[in-house]
């Protein structure tokens, strides 16, 4: 056989050889044109037939793109269902330099009685004439349009052309369907989702503000980064869906592909307790306090008493959430909740309330009174202001705010005791309120009080509280002695509507109901003529209420400046909400009486009007402040 072929193949190459050399050396090229059509089918075959469907699965992989769509943020809302925070579909503009250069402007016009074409104009001038009106709708200062030239220099750009430059950020969908409506090619959307905040600074600290933490080229994602935003930033976002589809390598979709849609879901709304009107109320409140007296800043809660419900809360220059950049960062957070202070005499009434509690006392137990004491370990305290030497009782202990009579009622008490009560009431233990970044306040162990710390603990100084923590222990006197945890979420609504009521921890009682009422009479006395709060007065209503003032340092680290607060509840005999006011950093004296005690007078002034609380039937309760005021009346 290999004879044979080696026969056969000489007689080829010898015939091929006689030929002439032209028609020699086309018979090569025709053996060799079919050697590679041979292995074109044979490459065809494998193509079509042995790896076709691997090639069509990896060609399609190829072109499938899949993206992300984030699943739209619930509402925050205050406590009436009006909106605090919202999310709305909102889109940039841009254009795509090359395809633009297409658009004819033409309409049809008639002749007579023949209707013909007239061309307006081309390419991106004549795009600029038509889109120049619809995005001035977009600028609330008409001074900002955009000139026509100028927008046909962006459109038509220049020797480089790009495929998408923005033309115009942040509009409307209803804006963009007119834009879309003018069907210039090349002038293509950005769809985006927004967070909105409508009303401005209020309720800024509380509501919190966003971010886009997305990937370059992805969807926005907006992730909470302060306030209820950050603490139920998972409740919010809800469930992302994704599109699935086939492109062209210019961006276009692949006529005839299969496009699948994962619907996502619409995040939960978050409903606090918080009304947005009291809320108002008390930050300007604040702001004019911190404003006046030259504070560095300010803060206050509205707590309704019996449920816990945080009403309002408040901290002084409050941001906008959608313009952060107009306030400092540093008022970002919210100093009601981060920022612990020395709350000075409003301390005092955890030293009355133990002293009662332990029966140790009464509201009319006598005690030596002079305006400087010198104690059994030979520690020296002083009185704010100097005064006579009086047989004061403990009532009227507290309407003067002595220290030198309060020490000698603390005294009464053991320190385990007094720490017991002061963690009892909530001192050094976050109140669980749902916003980041809590702080616990200080309080060292009584172990660790020295000869002096003993004592400036029974009044108000040694320890730090926050404002809510003031907030909490106020509530629990004005709640018959009983802490009821506060919060500022009532609720949770899903995207279907359905609502979970917020589930509060377990009340517990610090302080007998006895106690409690006591507490709330000798309290009364705080606001009347001649004692510390009077001005923490509201015409026709009875407030309990203490006032507080402790030393800060200046930017020397003198103490030159005071922290002012005040707590104190309405109506006095029958507490509907409780208020604490702290202003930190005041120049001058700076009082609680003359800084806190009228705010709490403007917001109460708010509150009974918005709440509708009935002004008080009884008299104010004035228990005898002095031996000579009993005039013989039992204690």
């Amino acid at each position: 056989m290999k004879k044979e072929d080696s026969g056969l193949l000489r007689r080829v190459r010898h015939r091929v050889s006689a030929l002439p050399f032209f028609e020699r050396r086309g018979v090569i090229i025709i053996f060799l044109i079919c050697i590679a059509f041979l292995g074109l089918i044979l490459r065809l075959g494998d193509l079509q037939i042995v790896r076709s469907q691997a090639l069509s699965s990896a060609a399609s992989d190829f072109r499938t793109q899949s993206y992300v769509i984030h699943g739209v943020r619930g509402d925050i809302l205050d406590s009436s269902g009006a909106v605090l925070a919202t999310t709305l579909e909102r889109y940039n503009v841009g254009v795509n330099q090359v395809k633009i250069q297409s658009y004819v402007d033409e309409e049809v016009v008639e002749e007579n009685g023949t209707k013909k074409k007239k061309i307006n104009g081309v390419g991106a001038a004549a795009a600029a004439v038509k889109l120049a009106p619809l995005l001035c709708e977009a600028e609330e200062d008409k001074n900002k349009c955009v000139d026509e030239s100028e927008l046909a220099g962006l459109l038509f750009g220049g020797e480089k052309k790009s495929s998408f430059v923005y033309v115009k950020k942040d509009i409307s969908p209803d804006l963009w369907r007119k834009i879309s409506a003018l069907g210039i090619p090349g002038i293509e959307p950005e769809q985006y989702m927004k967070r909105v905040y409508p009303n401005g600074s209020v309720a800024g600290n509380i509501v919190g503000y966003t971010r886009d933490v997305s990937e370059k080229g992805e969807n926005p994602l907006l992730k909470g980064q302060s306030g209820v935003e950050a603490s139920y930033n998972d409740v919010l976002s809800g469930k992302d869906g994704r599109i699935t589809t086939e492109v062209l390598g210019n961006g276009a979709i692949l006529p005839g592909s299969t496009t699948s849609i994962e619907e996502g879901e619409r995040g939960s709304s978050v409903k606090l307790t918080i009304d947005r009107d009291l809320e108002n109320s008390l930050m300007d409140a604040v702001d004019d306090a911190v404003e006046k007296h030259n504070a560095q800043w300010g803060s206050a809660v509205v707590v309704e008493v019996g449920t816990g419900r945080v009403l309002a809360l408040v901290d002084s220059s409050s941001p906008d959430p959608a313009h952060l950049e107009d306030t400092s960062s540093e008022n970002w957070g919210s100093r009601a909740v981060q920022a612990p202070v020395e709350p000075g005499s409003v301390g005092k009434l955890i030293t009355f309330s133990a002293a009662l509690e332990k029966n140790l006392i009464t509201p009319t137990s006598l005690f030596t009174v002079p305006d400087t004491i010198k104690m059994s370990n030979g520690q020296v305290f002083h009185d704010s202001s100097s005064h006579a030497t009086e047989e004061m009782t403990a009532a009227g202990i507290m309407a003067k705010s002595y220290n030198t009579g309060l020490v000698q009622i603390g005294d009464k008490l053991t320190d385990e005791e007094r720490y017991s009560y002061i963690t009892s009431f909530g001192i050094g233990t976050k109140t669980g309120i749902e916003l980041p970044a809590e702080e616990d306040g200080i309080l060292y162990n009584y172990t660790q009080w020295d000869g002096r710390s003993r004592y400036t603990t029974m009044f108000g100084q040694g320890w730090a509280a926050t404002t809510v923590q003031l907030g909490q222990y106020i509530s629990i006197i004005a709640n018959n002695g009983v802490k009821v945890p506060i919060h500022l979420v009532d609720s949770v609504v899903d995207s279907e509507g359905n609502e979970e009521m917020k589930v509060v921890g377990e009340s517990q009682r610090i302080i007998s109901s006895q106690t409690s009422q006591t507490m709330l009479q000798m309290m009364q006395g705080v606001t009347q003529k001649g004692s510390t709060g009077e001005r923490a007065k509201i015409e026709g209503y009875n407030i309990a209420g203490k006032t507080g003032t402790a030393q800060v340092p200046d930017e020397n680290g003198q103490l030159t400046k005071r922290v002012s607060t005040f707590v104190g509840v309405l109506p006095a005999e029958k507490p509907q909400v409780a208020i604490a006011v702290v202003v930190y950093g005041a120049s001058g004296t700076a009082y609680g009486g003359d800084v806190a005690a009228p705010v709490f007078k403007d917001v109460g002034t708010f509150v009974v009007q918005q709440l509708g609380i009935a002004p008080s039937t009884q008299e104010l309760y004035k228990y005898p402040w002095t031996k000579s005021e009993m005039n013989g009346t039992e204690e």
